[in-house]
């Protein structure tokens, strides 16, 4: 085993151990408490599995990436002619950073699911590298989008199920009038993003967005994150 990949692996327990995350959720709990939850019910919801498989089908996509795949749980499920997963720790066909892969890539990708670091700073790197690998007429995916409380998103990670705040991301994206940008209610919110001329321009003078607050998406979610049933994207692409 490569070194740094040996160090990956002992940070990433690390971070993910239960005292860690103890520690952060007594952190936030005694600095950043807001206990409410919006009430998100995926339960009967399709999961990422059926709604990126059926996109690739309804498209006759050929080229799929996945950056983050861990167990492989969802790459090994996706059929698709040609498919690259890209991890820094386990599964997936190329072991690297998405950086480090973005870098040095020079092939373009029908949809691409971004399922990496949940943290703003990282979901925006991996969104423009998409943006730049991306097919005409393709998709970009991204999981986790739509936290449940403050909690599921809060920075450090607290707690297990944990979304982070890739919702910041997707704001962002909602205000740039040439990427088109919403969040299929399924599966811990699934953003969807299509470069192309935007539908409903989310009209907010925000000068950083890694700065917002969880209680600026918990008031106003549904029109910040532009929330659509899966029916409803299934007609958009």
């Amino acid at each position: 085993m490569h070194f740094l990949q040996f160090i990956d692996k002992k940070i990433y327990r690390l971070l993910n151990s239960s005292k860690m995350l103890k520690f952060f959720y007594f952190y936030h709990r005694l600095f950043n408490n807001h206990s409410e939850n919006i009430g998100f019910d995926f339960s009967k919801k399709k999961n990422r599995k059926e709604i990126i498989q059926e996109i690739i089908d309804k498209k006759n996509y050929k080229n799929y990436l996945e950056i983050g795949c861990f167990s492989d749980e969802l790459f090994n499920y996706i059929k698709c002619e040609n498919k690259v997963g890209v991890d820094p720790v386990s599964g997936g066909t190329i072991r690297k950073t998405s950086d480090q892969f973005f870098k040095d890539n020079k092939d373009k990708f029908d949809c691409i699911f971004i399922d990496g670091l949940h943290e703003y700073t990282q979901v925006k790197k991996d969104i423009d590298n998409s943006l730049n690998s991306l097919n005409e007429g393709g998709i970009i995916l991204l999981h986790d989008c739509l936290p449940n409380n403050f909690y599921a998103q809060a920075i450090p990670r607290c707690q297990y199920v944990w979304n982070g705040d890739v919702w910041k991301a997707i704001v962002e994206c909602r205000t740039k009038k040439n990427l088109d940008v919403y969040t299929c209610y399924a599966d811990n919110g699934i953003g969807v993003i299509f470069k192309r001329n935007n539908q409903n321009l989310l009209d907010h003078s925000i000068e950083n967005f890694k700065k917002l607050r969880f209680s600026f998406y918990f008031n106003d979610h549904k029109k910040l994150m532009n929330i659509i049933e899966f029916d409803e994207l299934l007609k958009l692409i």
